[in-house]
């Protein structure tokens, strides 16, 4: 089976969306002429419930697929990959940290990372180590205690490593403080912000939270960047 690219190192954009289209039955439509972001950088998305932002994310990763346009990670159109090549790649270059983190529950810390290392490039022999070394940098002791044994706050800190273990070239966060009080919402993001500099991920967050805008250099409202149509009975996220 031949191996999927790999996001190429050389100098260019994490991430390069180009007339993108999705269109979900009559119920839903998006519409973003142009969204690029450079390796490294920080992008902050600010958008109403129903703008798409949930929808945006899920067509970056490949786990939908646009109506027509292309979507670019670190110069390779994901949906030119299929099945388990494309399963492979965003493995490989997109770490995903979840609203409600979505954590393998029976699964330890440690283990949770674990998970992650088993699409990489990282030898068999360097994973415990690689999820060591990510989980204490962000201030996890307890590696090997259950994910439900966790706080709030270190079950999305066990998130971020596990986000970051294969080295990805872009990592999306969807709506990453929603779970948490302000105090630690802001905490969260310091980290999230910090851990993607440290390992040299470019990172995007979407985010309904006005209040983040305050923290990223680069922010942009979603839904003046592209041309939504919902039915009355709802929309995308």
């Amino acid at each position: 089976m031949a191996e999927p690219p790999r996001a190429p190192t050389a100098a260019g954009d994490a991430l390069r969306i180009e007339s993108l289209l999705f269109q979900y039955a009559s119920e839903f439509e998006l519409r973003l002429p142009h969204l690029s972001i450079a390796r490294g950088e920080e992008l902050l998305l600010v958008g109403r419930s129903g703008c798409g932002k949930s929808t945006l994310l899920q067509l970056i990763a490949g786990l939908l697929d646009p109506t027509s346009g292309s979507i670019q990670v670190g110069g390779v159109t994901m949906h030119a990959l299929h099945g388990a090549a494309r399963d492979r790649f965003r493995g490989r270059s997109i770490g995903m940290v979840f609203q409600t983190f979505n954590l393998l529950q029976g699964f330890t810390a440690r283990e949770n990372v674990l998970a992650a290392l088993l699409m990489s490039d990282t030898p068999k022999s360097d994973w415990n180590t690689r999820a060591e070394t990510l989980l204490r940098s962000l201030g996890i002791d307890r590696l090997d205690a259950l994910a439900d044994e966790l706080s709030v706050g270190q079950q999305q800190r066990v998130a971020i490593a596990r986000a970051l273990a294969a080295r990805p070239t872009l990592v999306l966060a969807d709506e990453p403080t929603a779970s948490l009080d302000p105090e630690n919402a802001l905490n969260a993001v310091r980290v999230l912000r910090d851990a993607c500099r440290d390992e040299g991920a470019a990172l995007l967050v979407v985010s309904h939270d006005p209040t983040l805008e305050a923290h990223f250099a680069r922010r942009e409202r979603l839904d003046q960047l592209t041309r939504t149509a919902n039915s009355a009975a709802g929309g995308a996220a």
